[in-house]
């Protein structure tokens, strides 16, 4: 996986200038999360490790699925296959969504929760963490049984532990002076 991230970072690279050069980071976005998607289908994943494919027809296969890319991206996927790249997809995608919510100053938030939230929890959730680190927060939640109830958030590096679990460990530490 860490061998991925580094074969992918110059082409998640490439793709953000490109990207922020033609004024279209959303765009590069939708097209690298398709893209990605096609990446991960076992199927491809298998046509894209057989010999007898060629890199035409892989990149006209993740183009045609894809769809909707414009003349750069293309050519990006048509760059990709001659490199044979294109099982590294989902890592360029994740690597240039970081980069572009670093330009954008949006922070992402993973919220483990016991149980699922409700729409609305979340967006007051959600608020209260913009308030917080006074910047946009883009939030995903995780079902965590373990937690117990609560729920545990981390942002960045920063992680806030508001479950019965982590109060339950912090009371154990304390009780072990």
């Amino acid at each position: 996986m860490a061998e991925n991230v580094t074969i992918a970072r110059p082409y998640a690279d490439a793709a953000f200038s490109l990207a922020r050069e033609a004024n279209a980071l959303d765009g590069w976005a939708g097209a690298l999360a398709r893209l990605a998607a096609v990446a991960s289908d076992p199927v491809v994943r298998e046509t894209i490790g057989d010999p007898r494919a060629t890199t035409d027809k892989l990149a006209r296969l993740f183009t045609d699925v894809a769809g909707n890319l414009d003349p750069v991206q293309q050519n990006f996927v048509t760059l990709l296959a001659e490199n044979e790249r294109l099982a590294v997809l989902p890592e360029i995608s994740s690597l240039y969504d970081a980069q572009k919510n670093e330009a954008q100053g949006v922070l992402q938030a993973v919220v483990s929760s016991a149980f699922p939230i409700d729409d609305s929890a979340l967006t007051r959730l959600v608020a209260d963490l913009e308030e917080r680190f006074k910047a946009k927060v883009n939030a995903t939640v995780q079902i965590d049984p373990e937690l117990i109830g609560g729920v545990k958030i981390a942002v960045g590096d920063e992680v806030i532990d508001a479950s019965v679990r982590g109060k339950l460990a912090a009371m154990a530490a304390a009780l072990q002076i």
